[in-house]
């Protein structure tokens, strides 16, 4: 399916949700012939796409990919000369930006990037807001801020350093290097290598997170980005409640009865 129904033009065509019986969704960055470079718009739209799959029961875990062979190139920098030529346009460029990868983070579901060929620029950020990355032979990542003159946001800053580390974050962001497979797994931009393809990982990674506890990992989400961000005590209030809201649910219950048994349960997320 498009990804908002009633979408004329263009933009119809550049970004494609597809959701299966599982509950899998696939959001596919669809500007082949740019290597997926993102235009104001497409960030604008990947805002919405994820803020509406916050509202959804029915999805249990989000893949992002690219078509064509490559996950994305960065930002369409075609269209800098009429939307990021100033600095007001600047921020609100930004703005759209920020915006689209919180939502990411965001996003109370798992998230997988699947990062076939390039993912840079705009593109490396992407694959950062996800919790995990799949990558395979071909892929290439980095940021080449330092090759045009770009200071990168303090978000998409955050999420390289606490994926890397400092003195990583430092080389991608300095150098505005392209690394290969081995080197993204290395300094931690890739968690999971697939022989069969990026995708063909993520979609095998996704199905079996999809088997699992909704509220678990929802709650697992909750808890590590709070920590993560040092916000552990502020946040306890919210932590207690997706910790009760387990325990007292009906999937809580039914694992117990599916172990007593020696079955494998089935969730529901309620």
């Amino acid at each position: 399916m498009l990804a908002r129904e009633g979408m004329e033009g263009r933009m119809a065509e550049d970004i494609v949700v597809q959701v299966d019986a599982a509950g899998i969704a696939v959001v596919t960055l669809n500007r082949p012939e740019k290597r997926n470079a993102v235009s104001l718009a497409m960030w604008r739209l990947l805002g919405e796409i994820y803020s509406g799959f916050a509202r959804r029961g029915d999805i249990r875990v989000v893949i992002l990919t690219g078509a064509g062979g490559n996950f994305c190139g960065g930002a369409d920098i075609s269209e800098f000369s009429k939307v990021r030529n100033s600095v007001a346009d600047t921020r609100v460029y930004s703005e759209a930006g920020q915006a689209a990868t919180q939502a990411i983070i965001d996003l109370p579901q798992p998230t997988i990037a699947a990062v076939t060929g390039y993912g840079v620029g705009g593109g490396c950020g992407l694959a950062l807001a996800c919790d995990l990355r799949v990558g395979d032979a071909t892929t290439q990542m980095g940021i080449p801020a330092a090759r045009l003159s770009i200071v990168y946001d303090t978000l998409d800053c955050s999420l390289l350093l606490r994926a890397v580390g400092l003195a990583n974050a430092k080389l991608v962001l300095y150098s505005g290097r392209y690394f290969p497979l081995a080197d993204c797994r290395a300094m931690g931009l890739i968690e999971v290598v697939s022989e069969d393809g990026a995708l063909s990982g993520a979609r095998a990674l996704a199905q079996e997170l999809a088997a699992r506890a909704p509220l678990s990992q929802r709650g697992a989400k909750v808890v590590l980005e709070a920590l993560a961000r040092g916000e552990a005590e502020q946040r306890a209030a919210e932590i207690a409640a997706v910790q009760d809201a387990a325990v007292n649910s009906e999937d809580y219950r039914a694992a117990r009865q599916a172990f007593m048994e020696k079955r494998q349960p089935v969730f529901t997320g309620r």
